[in-house]
């Protein structure tokens, strides 16, 4: 049976897994971040009209935060959205998986008048969302929730696997998980055992991150979405 390799954090592999799963693909997890809440934050929600979201795990962190969940929420694509509807909030738009589709759906939909916008984000972001929108004329509110704290090697099931050539598939979901997995492969000398895996990432700046490794082929999902990545799985077949 084919494996994939999933390396998203724990929050947000089970949705991936179980897509994989649906078709036919064994999965093997290894989280490369850990997402950990920023300990004493709270969120003022005076004069605010609505929501940012990034990532999936920005809206848990609101969740965690807010006990009112009717603000509005724009989120930065389906994913984010799908988290944040689980979580209880009941007004939310999305965007096409990126920060640049995100500042244009604020753009079309938001009037900057009616009051500010709180971004809840983590310690690293891609993109400047909150300084886009403030040269707009947009009062945006950047709140540091979360971090992703990388892990620092491996784990000796995953080596195993990538030795015995049990890895078939990895799929990449941020650049920064991976520059994490690239950093750690070749630090556990493995970085040869790839030559028979099809990696695939969910935008350009995730595959550029994976270009060194010598990957029997690299994939870039057409869109930023689970969707799209999974429709480019489909596409370009799956070795047996």
């Amino acid at each position: 049976m084919v494996k994939a390799l999933v390396t998203r954090p724990k929050e947000d592999a089970e949705p991936v897994s179980r897509a994989l799963t649906d078709r036919g693909i064994a999965v093997m997890t290894e989280p490369l971040l850990r997402i950990e809440s920023v300990p004493g934050v709270s969120v003022d929600t005076a004069g605010l009209q609505g929501l940012l979201v990034t990532s999936a795990n920005g809206a848990r962190a609101l969740a965690r935060l807010l006990p009112d969940r009717t603000l509005p929420v724009w989120a930065v694509g389906d994913g984010s959205a799908r988290v944040a509807r689980e979580m209880g909030f009941v007004s939310i738009e999305y965007a096409g998986g990126d920060v640049g589709s995100l500042t244009n759906l604020v753009l079309a939909r938001v009037d900057p008048t009616r009051g500010a916008l709180l971004h809840a984000a983590g310690e690293n972001v891609a993109g400047d969302l909150s300084g886009c929108l403030n040269e707009r004329g947009y009062r945006v509110r950047r709140e540091v929730l979360y971090r992703a704290v990388p892990a620092t090697g491996l784990s000796p099931e995953l080596c195993r696997a990538l030795q015995a050539g049990e890895i078939d598939l990895a799929l990449f979901f941020s650049p920064r998980t991976a520059a994490t997995f690239a950093t750690l492969v070749n630090d556990a000398g493995l970085g040869e055992m790839l030559a028979r895996v099809e990696a695939y990432g969910l935008s350009g700046n995730v595959t550029a991150k994976l270009n060194g490794l010598p990957w029997a082929a690299l994939h870039r999902a057409a869109e930023p979405t689970l969707a799209a990545l999974l429709a480019a799985v489909d596409e370009n077949g799956r070795p047996s």
